[in-house]
């Protein structure tokens, strides 16, 4: 009897689909198995991979950078315009350097009020500070105040006061020596960080203003020129304090000398700060009896910048008794006669090129006894 082959049986009577189906429906509950496995795996697993997954992508996404203060934290053009308050870290070629910075574009991009900067040199106490407060009243805005004092001295005065967290990081200063010059650069350096700060004067404790602020204020923002007392004495106490070992550099006829109390417009006083190589060598070659703080501003002021230097300074003193110290007055000099005496007397000069009756604006030295008498004096003299 005639048989089929195995091949030819499958060939001829092909498998039928019932079979097929349950076939796939075994494959199919394979990988159900295996996908649940995966699932209950996947979930015993999960609060330690969602840890470590967090950890390590909190790195690169931290949730944090969303609720960041962007405006507290991010640089803007107020913080660079001037220091908040004044104390900070820098040493005084830190200070400098910063203060020496220059934008070159000549508009601001913000509404900037040109203001006085007053610039108090002392050892310790300001014994006019009301006479000062007085003077400042009703003027916010127009001036800046700045204190150099003995390093563990601190200024005693209202959180009101105008002159309240006005000290600026201090050394110690020491009469007759290099320290002065180091103490007026510190005060101009520090005032310069205010970018609005366009003029700059110096005072002692012993000065007083023998004008109002308004007068002042008008007076020198609007000079186109410096004042700093600046002349060529052929004497002992001119001439006679240079030091030939100077030369090259500075030669004898450039030099100068003049009154310490000074008045600045802003570029002068970059300048000053800036400036390194001169002040070396006067650190190095004016020691006493060449006194720098006498020398160093007036003889650099004629070298390099005498066109825009009136060549007088605005603060009256009197030296008709002679010796190394000007005369000063207490109490019983304070009278009407005597401070009109002061603004009027008798003596003319040059502003902006034409002849002025009004040559000084402030006054040394007092003594303390003098604050009262001149707070009496104020509003019927000097105008405040």
């Amino acid at each position: 009897m005639w048989k089929l082959t195995r091949n030819e049986e499958e060939d001829y009577f092909p498998s039928s689909p019932r079979k097929d189906w349950s076939i796939g429906l075994m494959k199919f509950v394979l990988a159900l198995g295996i996908l649940m496995m995966g699932v209950v795996l996947g979930l015993c697993l999960s609060s330690n991979f969602t840890h470590n997954f967090n950890s390590r992508t909190e790195l690169f996404f931290p949730s944090t950078m969303y609720s960041m203060n962007c405006d507290k934290d991010s640089l803007s053009i107020k913080s660079f315009l001037g220091p908040t308050h004044l104390q900070h870290s820098m040493t005084d070629e830190e200070l400098f350097w910063r203060a020496s910075l220059v934008p070159h574009m000549e508009e601001y991009p913000f509404n900037r009020v040109p203001k006085v900067a007053f610039l108090f040199l002392t050892r310790g106490p300001l014994p006019f500070v009301p006479l000062w407060e007085r003077f400042f009243k009703g003027h916010k805005g127009l001036y800046s105040i700045y204190v150099h004092t003995l390093p563990d001295y601190k200024l005693n005065v209202n959180d009101d006061s105008a002159f309240y967290g006005r000290q600026i990081p201090s050394e110690g200063v020491y009469w007759g020596s290099i320290t002065l010059v180091d103490a007026e650069k510190r005060l101009l350096a520090n005032a310069l960080l205010d970018f609005s700060n366009e003029r700059f004067v110096l005072l002692s404790e012993s000065c007083v203003p023998i004008y109002n602020f308004p007068t002042i204020y008008e007076y020198l923002i609007n000079s186109a020129h410096s004042f700093v007392d600046s002349y060529d004495a052929d004497t002992k106490q001119g001439r006679g304090r240079y030091n030939r070992r100077m030369a090259p550099h500075i030669q004898l006829y450039q030099w100068r000398k003049g009154s310490e109390w000074f008045e600045l417009k802003r570029e002068l006083a970059v300048n000053i700060v800036a400036d390194y190589n001169y002040y070396h060598i006067f650190r190095k070659y004016c020691k006493p009896s060449c006194y720098p703080d006498e020398h160093y501003i007036p003889t650099y002021l004629n070298m390099f910048h005498g066109v825009l230097n009136a060549n007088r300074s605005i603060t009256w003193v009197d030296w008709s008794r002679g010796g190394p110290h000007p005369a000063r007055y207490g109490a019983s000099s304070i009278t009407v006669g005597f401070i009109k005496a002061i603004r009027n007397n008798g003596t003319f000069c040059m502003y902006n090129s034409r002849p002025s009756s009004i040559c000084f604006l402030f006054a040394r030295k007092f003594a303390p006894s003098a604050l009262a008498p001149l707070m009496n004096l104020t509003s019927e003299v000097m105008g405040f």
